[in-house]
């Protein structure tokens, strides 16, 4: 049997074991590029990552990766996961020596982006949730220790989602006159970044171009 075979029939095997453990329906798990994923609710998220993690068939005992994901450019994405935004989980058996892709919604408006907390059931999940606070604003209800983890603390956004700005909504700089770092608009000078000798005849009059 070939090595692409056996992976095959081994997914298969785990999604079976997974349907029958979490009572998932078989359009909610799916093997795409040699790897498993299984689509969460909300309600019942938690309970089914317990599942993943004490059932002896399954025994996800490791967290290795968790981010954040904002589908507002993928449609099909979108209606796949249940909303704009999601929370993706990849977990470990060490013991079954088998991975898999867990993705489950966020609830609440883009302002307000909420998920459940899984650093009860695998604690090494702290540091990535705040990680995901910080990068796409969601906040994981029960971990008490949510605070910016890459940007600085009075960084304002959230920079990983779709609508965020390239430039951002503020600069930094040190004042010599507060002697102090200082918030200010992103001040950024308009200025020519198309190279002379690719520019089209009458590049930049108003309606020679389209």
């Amino acid at each position: 049997m070939l090595k692409s075979e056996r992976n095959r029939s081994q997914l298969e095997k785990l999604k079976s074991t997974l349907s029958n453990a979490l009572e998932v329906s078989n359009d909610k798990t799916i093997i795409e590029n040699n790897e498993l994923t299984v689509f969460f609710n909300n309600q019942d998220c938690l309970r089914n990552f317990v599942l993943l993690r004490d059932n002896s068939l399954l025994s996800f005992d490791t967290l290795i990766d968790l981010c954040g994901i904002d589908y507002e450019e993928f449609e099909q994405e979108k209606k796949r996961v249940g909303g704009r935004f999601c929370v993706v989980y990849h977990l470990l058996s060490t013991t079954n020596n088998s991975r898999l892709r867990v993705k489950v919604p966020c609830f609440g408006n883009g302002e307000s982006l909420n998920a459940k907390s899984v650093t009860e059931i695998w604690p090494a999940a702290a540091w990535y949730e705040r990680e995901a606070f910080d990068l796409f604003g969601i906040q994981f209800i029960g971990n008490s220790d949510l605070r910016r983890l890459l940007t600085d603390y009075g960084f304002i956004g959230h920079p990983f989602r779709k609508d965020f700005p390239i430039s951002g909504h503020s600069e930094v700089r040190y004042d010599p006159l507060e002697k102090r770092v200082v918030y200010q608009p992103v001040t950024i000078e308009e200025r020519e970044i198309v190279p002379r000798v690719v520019r089209e005849s009458g590049y930049g009059k108003e309606g020679e171009n389209g």
